[in-house]
């Protein structure tokens, strides 16, 4: 198993944030190649850094991490890429991390 995770910062405006976000992005991105599950955490979302709390935290499950690269490779991985520009504006407002999982 692969995730992607996907952390928002608080975005300036999070009423219109969260309209585009669940009403066009999760959708859209509900129906890329190979997702397996998508999962997102909303406040309290406990910081152990002192750091700023996110906003959202995504956690979307594939496969493997070349079936996320083929899923983002395809038509509509790059148009969630471009969709996430549009409520999240730059790269300094999310942060993705993408990583295999091994049970132990």
């Amino acid at each position: 198993m692969a995730k992607m995770l996907v952390i928002y910062k608080t975005p300036a405006d999070p009423a219109a944030f969260d309209r585009h976000y669940f009403e066009i992005h999760v959708p859209l991105a509900k129906t890329l190649p190979g997702l397996q599950r998508y999962e997102i955490s909303r406040r309290p979302i406990v910081n152990v850094l002192q750091s700023e709390v996110p906003y959202i935290v995504a956690t979307l499950y594939f496969d493997s991490l070349e079936a996320i690269r083929a899923a983002f490779a395809g038509e509509i991985g790059k148009a969630c890429a471009a969709d996430r520009r549009k409520f999240a504006g730059d790269d300094d407002l999310q942060a993705m991390l993408l990583f295999d999982t091994e049970a132990l």
